[in-house]
């Protein structure tokens, strides 16, 4: 049986799959981008019916299409969003031409031959679906309209719901001292929810740092078309466009006032995945001060057990590894990696279009959302759950000579230095040393080096 259909473009005819809803300029691109086998990301994919079906709402309400035919491409956008198949329908490789052209037909030809079907005569996939567009502005858009929503449903949740964590998990460890490290080394003490509360402060930090990004990557480049001038656009296409989309997300969207530099650069990308980065960073450190405090139980830091989820070892019998802050750096490193590759992208911008975006698309959804689902992770498989070994960290806070530095005003730097380097040779509690070197007596010693009390810092 001949499973193929022939459908024809403005370079001749091509065979297509016979069941495929999309057509010769889609086929195209499946036969000549054989790299990755990694489609675009599914929110990408989602924001490009979106972006179709506002702009058909637009089109209708500036008479340039007719209500029946804007309709029909607004259900059968609909129809695509709901689809439990919908990416069998958008097998584009990631690494296509760097406009993001072949994603943008793939999504005209799937549309106009579902919304062909709707209305019982031809909707055609550049003439209607893509009126008053282009790959130039759509890829663009897209790229803002994905990273928005994904921001505002997936990411800054998640961190709030990381910062919520962290801090009641610190009101719970308040009354725990630790020793403190600079350089890996002891230093003066902390209390343990001083150490929490730090984390959740990078964190917040990075949400008041996302949202700043908020309104740029809510501004939308759709309207500038092929380089920016806005042809073949109705001119009040770009405001109409954005209120509709506007309206379907309840994300406020605006039109750019100069398009240029959105289909020239992506620069605003540039800069939101560095503060994905930053964030990424953040993670990276809450993770690592997690894995050391863990570490052992015997032979490292031992502070805490963070809760056992599987076997660490497929030899060693009872081992058990910190397997989500571990998986946590991993994503981190990613992230890392993804600004790079985006950073490089937005290089790309020759003149009046930058030719990487389908690249920089996918690294920026896929930084959002493995941030997104590895804080949500972080917090209720490694913050909340994890105990406090009180026995550790007392054995620790006893014998650190660093506490002598609370004598510093009293006897003097040096004084102080000769006082716990003879502790730490004699591997004696800095109290004892302390009461026979200087003529302070065991009761003032123990009021000036009560480590609770020198959390709170101050003479």
């Amino acid at each position: 049986m001949n499973n193929t259909r022939i459908e024809k473009d403005s370079m001749g005819e091509l065979a297509v799959p016979k069941d495929a809803l999309y057509g010769a300029q889609t086929q195209r691109a499946i036969n000549n981008f054989q790299i990755s086998g990694q489609a675009m990301p599914l929110q990408f994919v989602k924001s490009l019916l979106l972006i179709k079906s506002a702009a058909a709402k637009a089109n209708v309400s500036l008479g340039q299409i007719t209500p029946e035919m804007g309709e029909a491409i607004v259900q059968a956008c609909e129809q695509l969003g709901n689809a439990n198949d919908l990416m069998s329908h958008f097998p584009v490789d990631i690494y296509q031409t760097g406009s993001g052209t072949s994603s943008n037909m793939n999504a005209n030809e799937v549309i106009a031959t579902l919304a062909t079907q709707k209305l019982g005569k031809p909707v055609g996939a550049n003439d209607h679906v893509n009126y008053g567009q282009s790959s130039n502005d759509v890829i663009p858009t897209a790229i803002h309209v994905s990273a928005s929503i994904a921001l505002s449903e997936q990411l800054i949740p998640a961190l709030e719901y990381l910062i919520q964590a962290t801090e009641a998990k610190a009101d719970k460890v308040d009354h725990h001292i630790k020793t403190g490290r600079t350089h890996l080394m002891d230093a003066m003490p902390v209390r343990l929810s001083q150490s929490l509360n730090a984390w959740a402060q990078q964190i917040k930090q990075n949400v008041v740092n996302l949202r700043s990004l908020q309104p740029a990557i809510q501004t939308l480049a759709q309207g500038g078309t092929a380089v920016g001038t806005g042809i073949n656009a109705h001119p009040e296409f770009a405001a109409a466009f954005a209120k509709e989309l506007t309206q379907t997300t309840n994300i406020t969207f605006s039109a750019a006032d100069n398009f240029f530099p959105l289909i020239g650069s992506q620069d605003t990308a540039v800069a939101l995945s560095g503060q994905l980065k930053t964030t990424a960073v953040s993670i990276m450190k809450i993770a690592n001060d997690l894995r050391w405090m863990n570490s052992g139980p015997l032979a490292g830091l031992g502070e805490i057990e963070l809760e056992a989820l599987q076997p660490g070892s497929s030899i060693m019998p009872g081992k058990v590894n910190p397997v989500v802050p571990e998986a946590a750096t991993m994503v981190a490193a990613q992230v890392i990696g993804n600004d790079t590759a985006i950073t490089v992208g937005g290089q790309a911008g020759n003149f009046e279009l930058n030719v990487m975006l389908p690249m920089i698309a996918n690294n920026l959804i896929s930084s959002i959302e493995l941030l997104a689902n590895v804080s949500r992770l972080l917090a209720d498989k490694a913050i909340s759950s994890f105990n406090v070994n009180e026995d550790k960290l007392q054995e620790a806070l006893a014998k650190n000579p660093i506490l002598v530095t609370a004598l510093n005003p009293i006897i003097g730097y040096a004084k102080a230095a000769e006082i716990a380097k003879l502790a730490y040779k004699e591997k004696r509690p800095i109290i004892d040393v302390a009461k026979e070197h200087t003529d302070i007596s065991q009761e003032k010693l123990e009021e000036l080096l009560d480590p609770a009390k020198l959390t709170h810092g101050g003479l």
